[in-house]
């Protein structure tokens, strides 16, 4: 089994990114459980806060190191939150926090088109000079009403009209198939095997 560290503290994106890897014969670890402590997120782009938080897990943990950069962008706020999107409504801002400030900033704006993206990057160490990159998106609108216990973060706001319910009302197997995470971790897989930096089993 081959062991990674997770660069990531969030435990909705430890427990979503463990159901995908673990079938295939990868050990997540939480950088939290190696004593790791998360640094600033100070790229101007998912894929630079990815590579920025995978290479310091790497460098301290000594073992290979995955790290996911997601978030929520709206279209009619030209893409906010971004990569703000854990700390939309501030540092320490709480999902309720975030969700409030977002329906706020859209009182009375017709368009709710909106995807959710995420950036996967895979590294062999520290200092590798060529990451496995995967990103993937997933379309959706924002609506006013929340729905649904499951998932985290904007899930309950985030409306699938081919599913005709908030992600947050989507099973777990079913959110890992067809979200955005989802999505890029298969990309993912799919290219460190295409690769030979592993095989799945």
């Amino acid at each position: 089994m081959m062991h990674l560290v997770l660069a990531s503290g969030n435990k909705g994106k430890l427990a979503e990114l463990s159901a995908l890897f673990s079938p295939l014969g990868v050990l997540l670890t939480a950088q939290a459980e190696l004593g790791i402590k998360e640094i600033p997120e100070t790229g101007l782009s998912f894929i630079e806060n990815a590579l920025l938080k995978a290479r310091h897990a790497s460098q301290v943990s000594g073992l290979p190191a995955v790290a996911d950069d997601s978030g929520l962008c709206v279209d009619a706020l030209e893409g906010a939150p971004g990569i703000y999107s854990a700390r939309y409504a501030g540092a320490r801002a709480t999902d309720k926090q975030n969700n409030d400030k977002l329906i706020s900033a859209l009182h009375n704006v017709e368009d709710r088109s909106a995807h959710f993206v995420c950036v996967l990057v895979f590294i062999k160490s520290a200092t590798d000079p060529f990451p496995t990159i995967a990103s993937c998106s997933w379309q959706g609108r924002i609506v006013d009403q929340p729905g649904g216990e499951n998932g985290f973060g904007y899930d309950p706001y985030f409306y699938l009209d081919e599913h005709a319910c908030t992600a947050a009302q989507l099973p777990a197997e079913k959110k890992n198939a067809v979200s955005h995470r989802g999505q890029a971790c298969r990309e993912l897989l799919s290219k460190l095997q295409n690769n030979k930096l592993f095989q799945l089993k």
